[in-house]
């Protein structure tokens, strides 16, 4: 073979790579990455890649659960609230079936600064304003708009975030009326507050035991979503005492098995409003 015959092949030979490598460069860049669909609902456990491979198998209902952070008498944690929306949000999903849900919202409003009111009075609460709040939510949701997802259910376990919540969903469903995609107000949830107390009434308790912040109904949900969360014994250390605990009622009364019949109460208040909204039936349970 001459000079100018070899150099001709050694040329069409390095054409030919750079053919391959380009090529098999556009198959790989025309192949997106995938997952198998991930056992896990939480998205803060999966990775993006599974999130995607979720939303397009139909997992496009999101639950984004509010809780706070807040005093809780002395014989609870501060994180009550988080610990029972983020238990009751797990049996919600699976309830509803094809649903993911974001991490827990804990920074609510708890009150005013200065001076100090509601439960900003005792030390360890952490709230912010409405305004925060609302603005939390939204970016969430906007979030969960571009990810994909179609159905957006707003979940809080504490009062003073319904306000917020239900404002910052009827912005959302007015903005986005014609992009199929529903942002609820899951009033239900908190709603089913009185159901509750009638359920207790049924059992021999009173209004005064059964009390409001931080009482029987409280106790009770987190002795059976976070047992390590109460303290019963704390509430008989300060006979005599003059100084507010922040819990009214009985808590000693509580227990984890009225807790859970409880908090039963609420996940199915919960499910039957987002079925109903979203137009499905929940998953077999």
């Amino acid at each position: 073979m001459t000079g100018p015959e070899r150099h001709k092949v050694s040329w069409w030979i390095k054409i030919s790579g750079i053919g391959l490598v380009l090529a098999a460069g556009a198959l790989l860049a025309e192949k997106p990455l995938t997952a198998p669909l991930s056992s896990k609902i939480q998205i803060a456990d999966l990775t993006w890649v599974e999130v995607r491979a979720a939303v397009e198998q139909g997992f496009t209902t999101a639950i984004v659960p509010s809780g706070g952070l807040e005093q809780n008498g002395p014989h609870m944690a501060i994180g009550k609230h988080d610990r029972i929306v983020f238990w009751a949000a797990q049996q919600i999903a699976n309830r509803l079936g094809r649903t993911l849900i974001t991490p827990v919202v804990s920074y609510v409003p708890q009150g005013a600064y200065d001076p100090p009111t509601d439960n900003m009075r005792f030390p360890g609460t952490l709230g912010v304003t409405e305004e925060a709040f609302a603005g939390t939510l939204e970016g969430i949701a906007r979030s969960l708009k571009a990810t994909g997802f179609k159905t957006i259910c707003f979940i809080a376990d504490h009062a003073g975030s319904l306000k917020a919540q239900a404002q910052v969903a009827r912005r959302l469903n007015e903005e986005w009326s014609d992009a199929g995609i529903k942002v609820l107000d899951v009033t239900a949830y908190y709603g089913a507050d009185l159901a509750q107390q009638k359920w207790l009434l049924a059992r021999g308790e009173t209004p005064g035991s059964i009390g409001g912040h931080a009482g029987l109904q409280d106790t009770s949900e987190l002795l059976a979503a976070w047992p390590q969360g109460v303290d019963l014994v704390r509430l008989t250390q300060w006979p005599g005492r003059s100084e507010s605990t922040g819990a009214s009622g009985d808590p000693t009364r509580a227990s984890a098995e009225r807790g859970r019949a409880l908090l039963d109460l609420k996940v199915d208040a919960a499910v039957a409003q987002i079925s109903g909204e979203r137009g499905s039936a929940p998953a077999a349970h």
